[in-house]
C-alpha cells in the first residue's frame, strides 16, 4: 500500500503565498471549513457562496495578502470547471435526452419484465446503475421513484426492498464512477488517469452495490416495514410519445462513453507506446470530452429519432438539461477554487510534513478527511472537491492505479452517513413517506455501508495491485 511519502517533488512547487507555519496553517484550515459548514448549515447559504467566503477566510487566517488568495480562489475556479465543465454539460444533455424521449422507461420496463420475485431487488440495481451513468443522483431519484412505486405496489413488495437498491445503484453511481462530477474533480485534483479510475472504480461499485443494495434491503426492511406511498404516480416521459427507442438503442448509447474509456484504458496498458497510432487514437477517442459528445450526438439518433424529435424539440432538449446545472458548475468550480487556495497557501505540504512520522496509509486519510467534510456539510460534492484540494500532494509519489485508488477512497468517504443537512436526505424522505428516523435506519444507512465497503475495498485493493 503507498503510505505517506517523506519524499515529495516540493522543490519544484511553487512558492506559497503565505510564509505562516504549520500551526497556523492547521488553524487556517480548521478556520476555512469552518466558515463554510456553518455558512451551508446554520445561515443556509449556496454552496458556491459559502465556499467562495470559505476560500477568502482561508486565505485572511493563514496571513496571505487578500488580492493573492483572490487570484488563487479564481485561478482554482477558472481550471476546474475548464477541465470537467463541458463533461458535466454533456452528461446533463444526455440525461435528459435519455428521459424525454422515453429511452429511460424502455430500460425500465423491458427489465422488470425480465424480472420477478426475489429477482427484483436484483433487477432494480440493475436498472439505477445503468440510469444512472449518465444522470446526477437527483435526476435520478426523480426519474426512478415511479418505477419504485409501480413495482413496489404491482408486486406487493416493501418499499424498502425495492427502493434501497435503486438508491444504491444510483448512490454508488454518483460517488465512484466517472462522469459523475465528485470523481471528475477528484480525477483532475490528483491527476489521475480516468481510464484506469473508471476501471477500478466498477471493480469496487459492483461488490459495493449488492451489499448495500439487495443484501442491506432485506434488513432494512425489516427495520421500516411500509407500503409504497398512496400517491399519484407521476405520468412517465413516454407516455406522451406514439413510440420510444428501442431497448438495445437506448442500452447502446448509454454505455458507449464507458465503454469508449475503457478501451482506451485497455490500449494504454496493452500497447505503452505514446507514439503508437493505435494508441493515439484511442486517446482521443477515449478522452473523456470525446465520449461523451459520441454519446450525445448519437443519442440524437438512437434516442431522439425513434421519439419523432423534430430539430426544434432537440434544441429545446438540449436547453433544458443544461438549465439545471449551472448550480452544480459554480459549486463545483468554487470547489475548485477553494482547493487551489489550500495548494498555494502551503496547506497540501504542511500536510506533508506534519504526517512523515504516521503510519496511515495515505488513501485511509483521504477517506476520512472525505468522511469529515461530508459530515459537516452534508454535500457530497463539496466533501468529494475539498478532501482532493488537501490530499492531491500525497499523490506525486503514487503509481497509476494507487492514484486512482485515491480518488476512489475520496469518493467513498464522501458518502459516509447522509443526514439531516444533506438534500438528498429529504429528497428520500419525502418521496418514500417516511419519517426522520425511518430515514436514519434506511437511507443513513446505507449510505455508510456504501462508504464503508467501498472504502475498505479501496484499501484491499492497494495491497493487491
Amino acid at each position: 500500500m503507498t503510505r505517506l511519502s517523506v519524499e515529495m517533488l516540493a522543490a519544484d512547487a511553487p512558492a506559497p503565498i503565505t510564509s505562516a507555519g504549520h500551526a497556523q496553517l492547521g488553524i487556517a484550515v480548521l478556520v476555512g471549513i469552518a466558515v463554510i459548514v456553518l455558512l451551508i448549515t446554520e445561515f443556509k447559504l449556496h454552496a458556491f457562496l459559502a465556499l467562495t467566503v470559505g476560500s477568502l477566510a482561508l486565505g485572511a487566517a493563514a496571513g496571505a495578502p487578500l488580492d493573492k488568495a483572490i487570484t488563487s480562489f479564481t485561478t482554482g475556479l477558472g481550471a476546474t470547471v475548464a477541465g470537467v465543465g463541458v463533461l458535466i454539460a454533456l452528461g446533463a444533455i444526455l440525461g435528459k435526452l435519455l428521459a424525454d424521449s422515453g429511452g429511460a422507461d424502455q430500460i425500465v420496463d423491458t427489465i422488470l419484465a425480465k424480472a420477478g420475485g426475489r429477482a427484483m431487488p436484483w433487477a432494480m440495481v440493475l436498472i439505477a446503475s445503468v440510469i444512472g451513468l449518465p444522470l446526477f443522483f437527483e435526476v435520478g431519484i426523480v426519474l426512478l421513484i415511479p418505477v419504485v412505486l409501480m413495482v413496489a405496489r404491482r408486486g406487493n413488495y416493501s418499499l424498502m426492498r425495492i427502493g434501497i437498491p435503486a438508491l444504491a445503484g444510483l448512490s454508488v453511481m454518483h460517488g465512484l464512477i466517472p462522469p459523475h462530477p465528485g470523481p471528475l474533480v477528484a480525477i483532475d485534483a490528483v491527476r489521475a488517469d480516468l481510464g484506469v479510475t473508471l476501471a477500478l472504480g466498477i471493480l469496487v461499485a459492483v461488490p459495493t452495490v449488492v451489499i448495500a443494495g439487495p443484501l442491506f434491503s432485506k434488513v432494512a426492511a425489516r427495520w421500516v416495514d411500509v407500503p409504497a406511498p398512496d400517491r399519484m404516480l407521476p405520468q412517465r416521459a413516454s407516455d406522451e410519445l406514439e413510440q420510444r427507442p428501442g431497448f438495445g438503442a437506448t442500452l447502446a448509447t448509454v454505455l458507449l462513453p464507458v465503454v469508449l474509456m475503457l478501451a482506451k484504458a485497455l490500449v494504454d496498458i496493452v500497447v505503452d507506446d505514446p507514439a503508437d497510432r493505435i494508441q493515439r487514437v484511442f486517446d482521443v477517442i477515449g478522452s473523456p470530452l470525446i465520449a461523451l459528445l459520441a454519446a450525445v450526438i448519437t443519442g440524437f439518433f438512437t434516442l431522439g429519432r425513434p421519439a419523432g424529435f423534430t430539430k426544434d424539440r432537440l434544441q429545446r432538449t438540449v436547453e433544458k438539461g443544461l438549465m439545471p446545472i449551472a448550480g452544480i458548475l459554480l459549486i463545483v468550480g468554487a470547489g475548485g477554487g477553494f482547493k487551489q487556495t489550500l495548494i498555494d497557501c502551503g496547506v497540501g505540504q504542511m500536510i506533508l510534513d506534519v504526517s512523515k512520522s504516521w503510519s496511515i496509509p495515505a488513501l485511509l486519510l483521504a477517506w476520512l478527511i472525505a468522511v469529515a467534510i461530508r459530515l459537516a456539510t452534508g454535500s457530497a460534492t463539496v466533501a468529494t472537491v475539498s478532501a482532493a484540494g488537501l490530499v492531491a500532494p500525497l499523490a506525486a509519489d503514487m503509481s497509476t492505479t494507487h492514484t486512482a485508488l485515491l480518488v476512489l477512497a475520496i469518493g467513498a468517504g464522501s458518502l459516509f452517513f447522509s443526514h439531516v443537512n444533506d438534500a438528498g436526505f429529504w429528497l428520500v424522505k419525502e418521496y418514500f413517506g417516511l419519517s426522520v428516523g425511518q430515514t436514519v435506519k434506511t437511507w443513513s444507512a446505507m449510505e455508510t455501508i456504501i462508504s464503508v465497503v467501498a472504502g475498505g475495498l479501496v484499501l484491499l485493493l492497494s495491497l493487491v495491485i
